[in-house]
């Protein structure tokens, strides 16, 4: 279920419309009548006056709730309102094209165009809890985008949808829209005001069945993790390299976010070369540990390579970046225990303990793992 797309039931519109011209035009090409689309037993059409009784009495409280409706069945007068603006936006240059969806010869939901201008369309569905679960959605769906790409002309389709409406999410996925991001707070959904996460598709996007959709489709849609990357610099006594940092109080080990594209191991060498201005080699993997969410940040995963022994000169040799970096400074490992973040200095305890043993950790809020 998309934006609201039975905003007319309750009498109103957000999106507004175009002004409607009062003076008849004497050439006026009239509007082609709203075609009826197939997919086997799927069927795309208008509304008739026989739908209007079975449509009203389908909705559920899942509608009411995505869509912020007051009541969960509105009134026969409500429907039968919405069905003739929907006819009226339709005759109004298609600036709003609603299709009743037909499943095995019944009623079972509705999907919905708006034209909101610059070749770009807005979609919303809704499917009636009978017809829930057969890939009845997907299909209409579909049927609606190749509408609009192939008859209206349209460039690039827009759906804005719930972050907890999971069923939704992955419907739009499998549709071909790509997620483009989070709008906070975006608008008033009944009593509150809600996230929408924005997803598109663009008229020359690949089919989302063919294997480069499949791939764009997962690409934008998967889960991504933030990475860091850190090196383990030591003296010949075995102090460890702490950086002073400017953005927090506890000093941390160097390095830093691995960029897009870049590897863990090129993204330390990056890093430690833009802050302390000294060449390093990423000689081994360390550990890898994961980092649960701290103080507002997401949870990550840090590696952390061993970027070697040096003398303990190499601090008067680097070339701090003022804007990150206050000082650098070997520790000990009672420094590190008052200095450093508590997982950091239990990250470090643990690695000195178990030189060989730690390829994988979990340490931040719990202990690390056996």
């Amino acid at each position: 279920m998309g934006s609201n797309p039975w905003e007319v039931l309750l009498g109103h519109s957000k999106y507004g419309r175009r002004e409607r011209q009062t003076a008849p035009y004497a050439d006026a090409v009239p509007m082609p009548e709203q075609p009826t689309l197939r997919d086997g037993d799927v069927v795309l059409r208008p509304w008739s006056e026989a739908d209007i009784e079975p449509a009203r009495l389908a909705h559920d409280e899942e509608i009411a709730y995505w869509f912020g409706f007051p009541v969960v069945v509105p009134s026969a007068e409500q429907q039968i309102a919405a069905v003739d603006r929907w006819r009226e936006a339709y005759a109004d240059d298609r600036r709003m094209v609603n299709f009743l969806v037909e499943h095995a010869g019944e009623p079972a939901g509705m999907v919905e165009l708006r034209q909101v201008g610059d070749g770009r369309g807005q979609l919303s569905w809704a499917l009636f809890p009978d017809h829930r679960g057969r890939g009845v959605a997907i299909r209409a769906l579909r049927l609606l985008i190749q509408y609009a790409f192939d008859e209206l002309g349209l460039i690039r389709l827009e759906a804005y949808v719930q972050p907890d409406n999971t069923h939704s999410l992955r419907l739009a996925s499998r549709c071909g829209l790509r997620r483009e991001g989070v709008l906070r707070r975006r608008e008033t959904t009944g009593a509150e005001r809600r996230d929408y996460v924005l997803l598109a598709r663009l008229v020359e996007d690949p089919d989302p069945q063919s294997r480069d959709g499949f791939i764009s489709m997962l690409n934008a849609g998967l889960p991504t993790k933030r990475v860091i990357a850190q090196g383990l610099i030591q003296n010949p006594e075995g102090h460890v390299l702490l950086c002073e940092l400017t953005y927090k109080r506890e000093w941390d080990l160097p390095g830093g976010v691995v960029e897009q594209g870049e590897s863990p191991a090129q993204g330390v060498v990056r890093e430690v070369g833009e802050e302390l201005g000294i060449e390093v080699v990423a000689t081994r993997l360390v550990t890898v540990n994961w980092l649960p969410p701290w103080r507002g940040w997401d949870d990550a995963c840090t590696f952390v390579f061993d970027l070697g022994r040096h003398d303990s000169e190499l601090i008067q040799r680097m070339r701090l970046q003022p804007a990150e970096v206050i000082a650098a400074h070997w520790c000990s490992p009672q420094t590190v225990a008052s200095r450093a973040a508590a997982a950091t200095a239990t990250l470090l305890g643990y690695l000195a303990q178990h030189p060989q043993h730690a390829s994988y950790l979990e340490i931040g809020a719990e202990p690390p793992l056996p």
